[in-house]
């Protein structure tokens, strides 16, 4: 095996090994998110581009090249002729064969491997951010349905709250309207009694000044009665004299 065949089925090996440890069940995405978030892998990525499609051209000419030889050495009218020259040729022609057929898979499983891996890591990277958000998400939502909880636990302490507030507002207002009937009836009750107060004292007015009008009729019959008798007294005084 020449030496690019050889670097050809290391980059093979290598290519399934990193497959296989992608593929890792007990390692997950999240961590191979921060291995590939490393500053080195940022270095390099301006290269990475330019690396991989040049890894691909170098895959793609040697299975070009593969396929040739396969083609060249699979045909029927090579073989003859080289039966007619060399005894041994048949022998020869197969193992050409042969290392070309080995070539060929070489070079397509590296081809089709370097594809496959450059579309797991996009993969897994993909999947690792999504697993975030994820975790994101169920982070916010756990906090909305928190705060959702406290908020209708608040909401209904409120209401309680309120519901006291107005079965108190209520109380009151019936113990004030209870408290304004009842002053109402004393003030009823009062009035009714300054009421007959008045009245018995309108009434006691008219008695006094009924009698204070007698009373002064009294006096002056009296008075006048006194005068006639003063006037008497003195017409009798002088008769006498």
């Amino acid at each position: 095996m020449t030496l690019q065949w050889v670097a050809v089925a290391t980059f093979l090996y290598a290519e399934i090994g990193l497959i296989l440890i992608f593929c890792l069940p007990f390692i997950p995405p999240q961590r191979w998110q921060k291995i590939f978030s490393f500053n080195v892998w940022g270095k390099i990525a301006t290269f990475w581009n330019k690396a991989f499609l040049t890894i691909i051209v170098l895959l793609i000419v040697l299975f070009l090249d593969a396929v040739r030889e396969v083609r060249k050495y699979s045909s029927v009218p090579a073989i003859e002729k080289g039966l007619a020259s060399k005894p041994g040729a048949y022998e020869h022609a197969q193992m050409k064969l042969f290392r070309s057929q080995r070539n060929l898979y070489i070079s397509g499983f590296s081809l089709f491997f370097w594809l496959v891996l450059r579309r797991l890591v996009t993969l897994i990277t993909q999947l690792a951010v999504e697993l975030s958000n994820k975790e994101v998400l169920e982070t916010q939502a756990k906090n909305t349905n928190e705060a959702a909880k406290k908020f209708m636990e608040e909401n209904e302490r409120l209401k309680q709250l309120l519901k006291k507030s107005v079965n108190k507002e209520e109380y009151s207002l019936e113990a004030d309207n209870k408290k304004l009937v009842e002053d109402q009836e004393k003030l009823k009750t009062e009035l009714k009694k300054t009421s007959e107060a008045l009245s018995k004292a309108q009434k006691d007015v008219m008695t006094m000044k009924i009698q204070s009008e007698q009373l002064s009729k009294e006096y002056d019959r009296l008075l006048k009665e006194h005068t006639e008798l003063q006037n008497r007294l003195g017409k009798d005084s002088k008769k006498g004299l």
